[in-house]
């Protein structure tokens, strides 16, 4: 046995204990990080071949694994930015670089110009989002993705197409007899156009006349948008129209780039009577004025959905997730992300809540997965066995200076 090699023994010892001593600081440190996955150092023996019935002591290799895919648990907050995965899967972010990354990250705030970013900086991504059709992903790249941001359409107005009116038309009174009502409905630029639902008998019986105007405020003109003959059997149903539907014709206001369209509009009146009681009316158009964002709402499998303040709720984006073969081979990187490496396996796009990729909890954040009690332990192991190891390249050094002593 060679007293050098014992003395480089004692050394990888130390360097291996030292090791695992880094990586017990680092958990401590992060114990509070969101998202943080601890890490782990894993020991191998190094043994050189024995020769001559001599022992050569070899040494101890050391190898940093990370418990990327070990989930930690939620704490629940009041942000609705707030994001965690329950589950399988990474948010794809955006750094400062251009570059995309996976984390799992989920403190995010909404910037000044509608971006969502975490502590560390980086930019949440997804997909613009389709009320027709989930949106197209590359599945194993990142083309396609944008920034999610709040602030797209910031106002808004949804132009009305189509509407409902069901009315009682008394089947007492007698000819003539006329009676009105009105809906609002909202043009191209989200301008509200009062339409006027006019019903008058005929002489025949169970037969009315129904027109619908409107009226231009300026000029005090009514337009006829719409007129039908209704007729109804002997138990006061609607008969005609067979269809249960008026449509209206389109109208257009003002000229050149201040245009606006009220378009043609079906209104449902299929649930329209003539029967012994008063007149009575129930009924409502669709569409909105302009509107302005007053909050946001994010649903388990990912939709950020814009809150209006007249009460609509629009979806905007769709977070997108990622995931890898093998988590926890992917390489992390400062601000609590990770990239893609050869081990990993390749980079596989989808949404949350489907083909094996967690739900989103909105107002959540995953805790870092360390164990404070389990880190303290494997520090003062670690204590004792770098102490240990020391204490045996001491001996080493002892021994050798007996033999020099020795020659003198």
């Amino acid at each position: 046995m060679s007293l050098y090699g014992t003395m480089r023994t004692g050394v990888s010892g130390m360097n291996a204990q030292a090791n695992r001593l880094s990586t017990v600081a680092d958990n401590i440190a992060n114990a509070n990080t969101t998202g943080y996955k601890k890490a782990s150092t894993q020991f191998s023996s190094l043994i050189l071949p024995t020769t001559g019935g001599a022992y050569n002591s070899g040494g101890v290799t050391t190898d940093v694994r990370y418990s990327i895919s070990a989930q930690g648990t939620f704490t629940y907050t009041t942000s609705a930015t707030d994001l965690a995965i329950n589950g399988s899967g990474f948010f794809i972010v955006k750094g400062s670089d251009g570059a995309e990354y996976l984390t799992r990250a989920g403190a995010f705030t909404p910037m000044d110009d509608g971006t969502l970013r975490n502590t560390a900086g980086y930019t949440l991504m997804g997909y613009e989002y389709s009320s027709t059709a989930d949106p197209t992903i590359v599945i194993n790249g990142y083309d396609g993705l944008s920034e999610i941001n709040l602030k797209s359409g910031s106002l808004t107005a949804t132009p009305s197409t189509s509407g409902s009116l069901d009315v009682n038309l008394p089947s007492n009174e007698e000819h003539p007899y006329t009676k009105a009502t009105s809906l609002v409905a909202y043009d191209s630029l989200g301008n509200s156009r009062k339409l006027d639902f006019t019903y008058s008998t005929t002489a025949t019986a169970g037969e009315w006349n129904l027109t619908v105007t409107y009226t231009d405020p300026d000029t005090g003109t009514p337009q006829t948008l719409a007129a039908q003959t209704l007729n109804f059997n002997s138990a006061g149903e609607l008969v005609t129209p067979a269809s249960g539907v008026i449509s209206t014709s389109s109208l257009t206001f003002g000229t050149g780039t201040g245009a606006s369209v009220l378009s043609g509009l079906d209104i449902s009146i299929g649930a329209t009577t003539q029967l012994a009681a008063d007149f009575s009316a129930d009924g409502d158009i669709d569409g909105s004025g302009p509107s302005e964002i007053s909050g946001y709402e994010i649903s388990s499998d990912g939709i950020v959905s814009l809150k209006y303040d007249n009460g609509d709720l629009i979806p905007k984006f769709r977070i997108a997730m990622a995931n890898v073969q093998s988590p926890d081979n992917l390489t992390p990187l400062a601000g609590n992300v990770y990239s893609q490496s050869n081990d990993s396996g390749v980079i596989v796009m989808g949404y949350a809540g489907n083909s094996g990729y967690g739900s989103i909890l909105s107002g959540a954040l995953e805790d870092s997965n360390v164990d404070i009690a389990e880190e303290l332990t494997s520090m003062i192991e670690s204590q004792r066995n770098y102490t240990a190891n020391s204490k045996v390249f001491q001996t080493g050094s002892e021994l050798m200076e007996v033999l020099v002593n020795l020659v003198r």
